[in-house]
């Protein structure tokens, strides 16, 4: 059995349009021969038409419900069309006067400007002489919408877009959008909605799911593209108030970049009774009743359950991958759903899957901090990193710190017991050279999260509240990404607090105590380094969670290093790591050498002999103003 199709808009609305088209013939034939005008036409009780529905929502009287009729019955029908410029002398559009003598319930103040139907630009008169010999010329926008065929307004083209496209949520953004609409359909009042918060990506979805709950269309007005306050925007406003109207919609005003002034002047003009503002907005509420609700990125458990939905098939598969994500990463509905639809079109083997979802989402997250931190990408492994046992145990527990650290907080509850955020810190104190950076990089590698590297020294400022707002643009920035935050040379603010003789020195220590709260209070991993842990206050210390000493290495572990420092592929002759541990140099001077010498052989065409290593190593002790002593030549000669 074939299924009937639903009769479209326009196939409904045709029947009473051509019965009121009929009508407004007949009245016209009435006219023209002086007889008595035909009787109005009975209303369909089980059928509001797009004509009855207008009069209705725009307050129109009977006589300038006719009007608009018979504006479109010219443009619908060309035989009423010619009867009309029978009666004009050939002009085919009807004037005003025409309507007051033809129609019933004639009144003269219906073409007044603040009248419903030249106020809501129903009919707009043409020029003539005068007022009732001007032709009247129906607003397509309203012949279309009296039709029943879907439009817009021409208009309102690049400023309004009807509806939002499917957009993700998390289940909290969903109730809290139901929570709101309860408040904002009081009846009488006249509400704005506004809508930011930490959720970019969210708040328009957000909006839209508002307007669902208030069985309304979203209807999103860019900020960006409206004009100045002045005649313009007003008239845009009584449009976009008209469209609201006849769609049974909600204005949705989109702030994200437009001009505040232009925003406030068009949320004075709209009359909508309930109007969303989304984006960072600070002016009044134009009259209403302000409900203002921060769209908050999804928790942790929630992002798990996210993942779980739109990875599909592959999701028991990167449960424990997505698991590890969503405590690294913040982020909403709209993002997990897309990561998860690109992974799906480009990752063919599973295998591969964990690896490339890391990826996805590292880039996904990825912000900006150009001239604030500088990005290094990790490529070191824990076999780089040579150190004594302990301080290797001591970063492997960093590791396990920040890669459990929302199952341990959330799930089994130590959250309860401490106000000092998911953040995890740490101080990496030690001699330049000794794998302070390596480590950095190292962790970030095994978590497989972005490493910044932050000069401390080009961040603090002479400047009293500078250093906090350098600091606070980082961290804002940084947010949502997750990423490891190295902070290079904290000598430049870390030092032994002594007594404040002066308000700079009290300052001073105010922007350590910025420092280490929003450390505390950052979601990621920061690390702070120094070549002398002596200069850092015990004080601050004890706030500090990790606190790692990177020693200067022993001729054991400066063998181990020199194995390590030329890769497998570097042609070797009479290299011997025992003789070269006799250098007293760090782990980061042997690389340096070990790479300067290999450019000295490959110069020269030769595998690299100690002769080369001799050659780079006065070189690098140079840097520093040191010389090599007897003891340490011996092994290279």
């Amino acid at each position: 059995m074939t299924a009937v199709a639903e009769p479209t808009g326009a196939e409904r609305e045709q029947p009473p349009l051509v019965a009121e088209v009929e009508h407004v013939r007949a009245l016209l034939e009435a006219y023209r021969d002086g007889e008595p005008a035909p009787p109005a036409l009975e209303p369909d009780p089980s059928f509001e038409s797009a004509a009855d529905r207008l009069a209705v929502l725009l307050g129109l009287s009977p006589f300038e419900r006719k009007v608009v009729l018979l504006a479109s019955a010219v443009e619908l029908d060309g035989e009423v069309a010619a009867l009309v410029g029978s009666l004009q002398g050939g002009e085919p559009r009807p004037t005003f006067g025409l309507a007051l003598a033809a129609l019933p319930g004639a009144h003269w103040d219906a073409l007044a400007p603040r009248g419903p139907l030249r106020r809501w630009r129903l009919v707009e008169p043409g020029p003539g002489p005068t007022l009732a010999s001007r032709p009247l010329q129906l607003d397509e926008r309203v012949l279309v919408h009296l039709t029943g065929v879907a439009g817009s307004d021409d208009r309102l083209d690049g400023l309004l877009v009807a509806g939002v496209g499917p957009r993700s949520l998390a289940p909290s953004q969903v109730r809290l959008a139901e929570e709101l609409a309860r408040p904002a359909a009081s009846v009488g009042v006249r509400t704005l909605v506004r809508i930011d918060g930490e959720d970019v990506d969210a708040r328009l979805a957000m909006a839209s799911e508002l307007a669902g709950a208030l069985g309304r269309l979203p209807l999103v007005v860019r900020a960006v593209a409206l004009p100045p306050p002045g005649p313009d925007l007003a008239a845009i406003a009584r449009l976009v108030d008209r469209e609201a109207l006849l769609v049974d919609g909600l204005p949705v005003v989109d702030s994200e970049q437009g001009s505040e002034h232009a925003v406030a002047a068009l949320l004075d003009a709209l009359e909508a009774p309930v109007v969303a503002v989304v984006g960072e907005y600070a002016h009044h509420g134009g009259g209403r009743a302000v409900l203002h609700r921060m769209v908050s990125l999804p928790s942790a458990a929630e992002q798990r359950s996210l993942w779980a939905r739109a990875l599909g098939s592959l999701a028991p598969a990167l449960a424990p991958t997505a698991a590890e994500i969503a405590q690294h990463y913040r982020l909403g509905a709209a993002a997990v759903d897309g990561i998860a639809r690109e992974l799906a079109a480009t990752v063919a083997d599973p295998a591969y899957a964990a690896a490339a979802l890391r990826r996805l989402c590292r880039e996904c997250v990825r912000v900006p901090l150009d001239g604030i931190a500088e990005r290094i990408d990790p490529a070191a492994g824990w076999d780089d990193l040579v150190l004594p046992e302990g301080q290797a145990e001591l970063l492997r527990e960093l590791v396990r710190h920040v890669r459990h650290r929302t199952q341990v907080y959330e799930g089994w509850g130590f959250g309860e017991r401490t106000t000092r955020g998911l953040g995890i810190s740490a101080l990496f104190a030690g001699e330049s050279g000794t794998g302070k950076t390596l480590a950095a990089e190292v962790i970030a590698g095994e978590l497989g999260l972005d490493l910044y590297r932050i000069d401390l020294a080009a961040t603090v400022s002479k400047y009293i509240g500078e250093t906090e707002k350098n600091l606070r643009r980082l961290f804002d920035a940084a947010e949502s990404s997750g990423a490891v935050l190295l902070f290079d040379e904290a000598d430049a603010l870390f030092g032994k607090r002594g007594e404040v003789r002066e308000a700079h020195d009290r300052y001073s220590n105010l922007e350590v105590a910025y420092l280490l709260g929003r450390m505390e209070a950052y979601r990621g991993l920061a690390i702070l380094t120094t070549n002398l842990r002596s200069n850092v206050d015990r004080a601050f210390l004890r706030r500090l969670r990790f606190v790692v000493q990177f020693p200067f290495p022993d001729a054991t572990q400066r063998a181990e290093i020199w194995r390590r420092a030329f890769p497998p592929a570097t042609p070797l002759a009479g290299i011997d790591p025992e003789r070269l541990a006799r250098l007293g140099a760090p782990g980061g001077s042997i690389r340096a050498i070990a790479l300067s010498a290999a450019f000295a052989a490959a110069e020269e065409g030769t595998p690299v002999t100690p002769a080369h290593v001799l050659w780079a190593a006065r070189i690098e002790y140079a840097k520093s103003e040191r010389t090599l002593t007897d003891a340490e030549t011996a092994g290279l000669r």
